[in-house]
C-alpha cells in the first residue's frame, strides 16, 4: 500500500482560512474524501472552511486559483479519476496534477494534492477514508496543507 512510511502530521489550523475544492465524479468515493477532509479539519481547530463543488478533476486547477487569490491560506483539492479504456485518464490525471502544482508554485498557497488516480474503484474505496479503507487520502490532503502553511510560514 502507497501509505508505508507516511509521516505523523497534527498541525493546529487555528485561525487559518482553508478552502476545500472537491469534483463531483465517483460519489461514494468523494464523499468518503470529503468526510475525511471535514474531519482532519476539525481535528485541527479550523474553523473558517468554504466547500466548493466543482464538475470533476479537470476542473480543479482553475478552481483553486480562484480560491488562492480570493485569501485562502490553503486549498485542498479533492477528485477521483478511474483509468477506463482511452487515454482519457492520462489527460485528466495530468491536467490535474500539473494545474495544481502551478497553481500553488505561482500563488505560494499550499494546495492539498487529494486527488485519487487509481486503477479501477476498489483502489479508490481503500483510499477514501470510509469504514473499511486501509487510508484517508482526504485527510492526508488536509494535513499536508496546514503543515505546509505553517512551514511557509516559519521561513
Amino acid at each position: 500500500m502507497s501509505g508505508a512510511g507516511a509521516p505523523t502530521i497534527t498541525p493546529d489550523g487555528t485561525g487559518l482560512r482553508i478552502t476545500v475544492i472537491a469534483a463531483q465524479w465517483h460519489t461514494e468515493i468523494m464523499d468518503g474524501l470529503l468526510g475525511g477532509a471535514r474531519r482532519a479539519l476539525a481535528a485541527a481547530h479550523v474553523s473558517h472552511v468554504k466547500e466548493i463543488r466543482v464538475p470533476g478533476s479537470f476542473e480543479l486547477p482553475v478552481a483553486a486559483a480562484r480560491a488562492a487569490e480570493a485569501g485562502a491560506d490553503a486549498v485542498v483539492a479533492l477528485g477521483v479519476v478511474i483509468r477506463g479504456g482511452t487515454p482519457h485518464f492520462e489527460y485528466v490525471c495530468q491536467a490535474a496534477t500539473l494545474g495544481l502544482t502551478e497553481v500553488a508554485v505561482r500563488t505560494g498557497v499550499p494546495v492539498g494534492f487529494g486527488v485519487l488516480t487509481v486503477d479501477h474503484e476498489e483502489q479508490g474505496f481503500d483510499r477514501a477514508g470510509l469504514p473499511g479503507s486501509r487510508e484517508d487520502k482526504g485527510a492526508e490532503a488536509v494535513e499536508a496543507a496546514l503543515a505546509t502553511v505553517l512551514a511557509l510560514r516559519s521561513l
